[in-house]
């Protein structure tokens, strides 16, 4: 039987709900999302689940946790969930960030949260007004400005989202104990690159180095080989393509996550997984969606 495997992936776990960013999961709705999951799945590690994915001894409704980027509340509020439910889960941790970073995105909400005007103007394309006095009006601004800074050069895109932010910033990112404390919980510790860029915009020697430098980064911090892999934002044909996918073979990385929205089988490439991110508010919403997921 070709059994179906669903991971999830999540970024954030929030202490309360953030009105600005209604599809980040407060640590009480992760709670209910992961007390179901526990009961409707067979969750699995994720090494665990991938091996047997190919093996072909996965079991019935089998499914896995990852969560990309490494956000301190990923150590502060998921992992306390996780353990009080006996789950385990994969972080996929951009090393650059560790220890006080900031991601260009959490600039940007900081620079619209923030925003004291009430129209933003950024150099950036159709940019030029947009409206910041409502809560909505932030909400779409923040939409309308990640996608127009998204796939800029890599250096233009950091200097137009941190000259929005207010100073000094908010720390949102792990520290390296927090990646230790991870580690010595039993769950598992992948890499996302050094700097998170979008591989495709960059030329391969770069691409590869950036690779590279974050897999050392944290086998020095592990100690531990670093063998699971997710693509920075992980769509294929626009964020990554067949050169990364050598490239990530070639260094090393026997799984890769991108986010292409389905179950994985025993015919997915296993450096090209697809998973699934769990928007839903509601536990009925979020059950269906999973089933749904089962059948793309």
């Amino acid at each position: 039987m070709n059994r179906r495997l669903s991971i999830l992936v999540y970024h954030r776990v929030l202490a309360q709900p953030d009105p600005l960013l209604p599809e980040l999961p407060d640590a009480r709705l992760f709670d209910r999302h992961m007390a179901l999951l526990k009961r409707c799945f067979r969750v699995l590690p994720v090494s665990e689940a991938v091996t047997r994915l190919h093996q072909g001894t996965l079991p019935a409704w089998a499914a896995c946790i990852t969560f990309d980027d490494g956000y301190a509340d990923n150590a502060e509020w998921a992992l306390p969930v996780l353990q009080r439910h006996g789950l385990s889960a994969a972080f996929f941790i951009a090393s650059d960030y560790l220890n006080g970073g900031r991601m260009w995105n959490d600039a940007v909400i900081a620079g619209v949260r923030d925003a004291r005007q009430q129209v933003l103007q950024i150099a950036a394309p159709g940019c030029a007004a947009l409206p910041v006095q409502t809560l909505r009006q932030k909400q779409l601004a923040i939409d309308h400005l990640l996608d127009a800074l998204k796939y800029l050069p890599q250096r233009q895109r950091h200097e137009l989202a941190h000259g929005m932010a207010p100073a000094p910033a908010e720390e949102l990112m792990m520290r390296m104990h927090q990646l230790r404390q991870l580690q010595a919980a039993g769950m598992e510790i992948g890499a996302h690159t050094a700097s998170h860029p979008i591989l495709a915009k960059l030329p391969d020697a770069d691409a590869l180095a950036d690779i590279v430098r974050g897999k050392a980064a944290l086998e020095a911090i592990t100690q531990t080989p670093v063998t699971l892999f997710a693509y920075p934002n992980g769509k294929p044909g626009l964020d990554y393509d067949q050169r990364h996918v050598a490239m990530v073979k070639a260094t090393g990385f026997t799984a890769a996550f991108s986010t292409v929205t389905a179950a994985a089988d025993a015919t997915s490439d296993p450096l090209q997984l697809p998973r699934y991110t769990p928007w839903e508010q509601d536990r009925p919403r979020f059950l269906l969606r999973l089933l749904a997921n089962r059948r793309i």
